[in-house]
């Protein structure tokens, strides 16, 4: 698993550096990275961490009780529904993304060209949100039959569709940006594709389902309910960064590049350890969860807290101390200038303040999905 997410942050590392070449921290990479962080907010709401926090308990839980032939079929409603959510939350974002880029980044209001260039933006890459919602909910049900070499590989296709993209559309197309867009989209579709993969392996096939009535559907359904609220909490957080970025006149141009190149810096290690860690114990934790030996599972959240513990400490000394020739070193060429690196790596000093406290609060997330409680 951690193999498997290192490819994809290194492959995404590179993806960076060639953004960061192409684009640097002007308005049109603002512009793209308002656009990009839209759809992959509402994904945490309703895919990856609905997945995570009902999604895979009650389907490990099911599945110890239950025939193979009747976990597909709550699968299929699980599915169902997902896809019903998810287009229509699409559709929903399309139509109203000139208001949501206004209330998401209301600096952008005194640049009307800017304006309009990442509502475009944002209208061509909202598809994006079905497709790596279901991707999420597969990732799920791939934990849930303990198959994570599909689901730690399967960003690799994004980050490789995007560098591709990048290379064509910046020798190609006059707008070089909208091509990333449309590589975007070209990633999630492979994304999909590979899960079908995976789930084909373990023997399921989607097939549509005669009713959407299920108690454990239902179920899920009240354990996402509290899980949204929570990510609310900390999407908010996020949106407050993007809001106050996207004000050059109090933080400076580029301020949104900045805090995404340097959360791309800090989501490396959380990635390769903790995202990994968090996700290889969740279907153990469950399992462990449903047996109600509360032995072992205090046992696993405390090794895997040491263990981050023990590899976050060094990490956040390092890029505290080192962010500006980090960044110099990874980053700055091409359209990267001196000022980029000034303001990313002032971001980054202070991102990597709370590495541990991030990679902490996933293992102790993952423990609460475990035993279905989302409300804590």
């Amino acid at each position: 698993l951690s193999l498997g997410t290192m490819s994809s942050r290194v492959l995404g590392f590179f993806r960076d550096v060639i953004l960061a070449n192409m684009l640097g921290t002007g308005f049109k990479a603002d512009a793209f990275f308002v656009a990009f962080k839209i759809p992959n907010l509402f994904r945490d709401f309703v895919g990856e961490g609905a997945s995570n926090a009902a999604v895979v308990p009650v389907l490990v839980e099911y599945k110890e009780n239950q025939s193979k032939e009747e976990l597909f079929k709550l699968i299929n409603i699980v599915f169902t529904w997902a896809m019903i959510i998810l287009s229509a939350l699409t559709l929903l974002g399309i139509l109203m993304s000139s208001f949501i880029v206004r209330a998401l980044a209301p600096g952008f209001i005194v640049d009307p060209q800017k304006l309009l260039f990442t509502v475009h933006l944002t209208k061509i890459m909202f598809p994006y949100l079905v497709l790596i919602g279901l991707t999420a909910y597969s990732m799920g049900i791939l934990y849930t039959f303990r198959s994570f070499v599909i689901p730690a590989f399967s960003p690799c296709l994004l980050n490789i569709s995007m560098i591709i993209s990048a290379f064509i559309a910046s020798r190609w197309m006059q707008e070089p940006v909208f091509g990333l867009a449309i590589g975007v989209l070209i990633g999630g579709v492979l994304q999909l594709i590979f899960q079908f993969h995976g789930l084909k392996k373990i023997g399921y096939q989607y097939q549509r389902p005669k009713s959407l009535n299920h108690s454990q559907a239902r179920k899920i359904g009240r354990l996402v309910v509290p899980r949204m609220f929570g990510s609310g909490v900390y999407q908010l957080t996020v949106l407050m960064d993007t809001f106050c970025a996207s004000l050059a006149f109090i933080v400076g141009a580029g301020g949104i590049s900045a805090i995404y190149y340097a959360n791309r810096i800090i989501q490396l290690p959380m990635g390769i350890f903790s995202v990994a860690l968090a996700s290889a114990v969740l279907p153990s934790l469950s399992g462990l969860a449903n047996r109600k030996d509360t032995v072992a599972i205090k046992k696993m959240i405390v090794f895997s807290l040491e263990n981050i513990f023990f590899v976050m400490c060094p990490i956040t000394i390092m890029l505290f101390l080192l962010s500006e020739p980090i960044i110099r070193v990874l980053f700055e060429r091409g359209s990267f200038g001196a000022y980029s690196t000034d303001i990313t790596s002032f971001a980054v000093s202070f991102y990597a303040l709370g590495l541990f406290s991030f990679g902490g609060i996933k293992i102790l997330v993952s423990a609460f999905h475990a035993m279905q409680d989302t409300k804590t």
